[in-house]
């Protein structure tokens, strides 16, 4: 918790004060290292005990909208909310607070082997005492599930690609997805970047937008380079 960025600690002890989430846990570039203030997401993962109906649900808003209006602003922190009797199903879709809004979303696999390879606690049990292991083929299953579900998706609408995010976004996860493929581990997204199927040009500009420099890519080129690497990705998982 002394290495968690102070608004984190601050919302821990809001939802803590809720008095139904019961373990406040750490995910995402935060709990592997790779996190960036003000670039990276802050990715949260409360365990509650009992379904978060819709008063649960306008209490998160509550707390949430106020964080992001005052210590929380352009931080990016998020939420997903998991009823602890349901952790086994990794189907099931879980209330997430996520840039502003109040959705409902899967734990996904790769966000659970975060958690009990890299992730801790903000407050109660450590994630590796609530969460099954998650071994090497594991691992393996969880990117092809986020290949051939989202990024297949994306990959046969190449107009999204225009996106100078979603570019940026398609390269890292690529690589991230073949690199758990072949290793049955996890890459950071600053690891990702320079393993990218780009050229070295591009994947220098994508690493100086990594480190928050305002450092733009020509937007044809570039979507066209991430969109062409997404379809090769995933036709080879299909």
């Amino acid at each position: 918790m002394a290495t968690s960025p102070a608004v984190v600690r601050e919302f821990g002890g809001e939802v803590a004060a809720l008095g139904w989430v019961t373990d406040l846990l750490v995910a995402g570039s935060l709990a592997t290292g790779d996190y960036l203030p003000g670039i990276s997401d802050l990715d949260l993962v409360a365990l509650v005990d009992g379904p978060v109906d819709a008063v649960r649900q306008a209490e998160l808003a509550t707390v949430h909208r106020r964080l992001d209006e005052g210590a929380g602003s352009g931080l990016h922190l998020g939420c997903v909310y998991v009823d602890v009797a349901t952790i086994p199903d990794a189907r099931l879709r879980h209330p997430t607070w996520t840039h502003g809004q109040l959705v409902h979303r899967i734990l996904s696999g790769i966000t659970r082997a975060e958690l009990v390879r890299h992730g801790y606690a903000i407050f109660g049990r450590s994630p590796r005492d609530v969460f099954p292991p998650m071994s090497d083929d594991d691992i393996r299953a969880a990117a092809r599930a986020e290949l051939t579900g989202y990024w297949a998706w994306a990959a046969r609408r190449p107009w999204l690609w225009l996106n100078p995010v979603l570019a940026d976004l398609g390269l890292t996860s690529m690589a991230r997805g073949r690199y758990a493929l072949r290793n049955g581990a996890l890459l950071t997204k600053s690891e990702a970047i320079r393993l990218a199927d780009a050229p070295n040009w591009l994947i220098d500009q994508v690493s100086a937008r990594r480190r928050g420099e305002a450092v733009s890519s020509p937007r044809m080129r570039t979507a066209l380079i991430a969109w062409r690497d997404a379809r090769r990705t995933v036709a080879r998982e299909r």
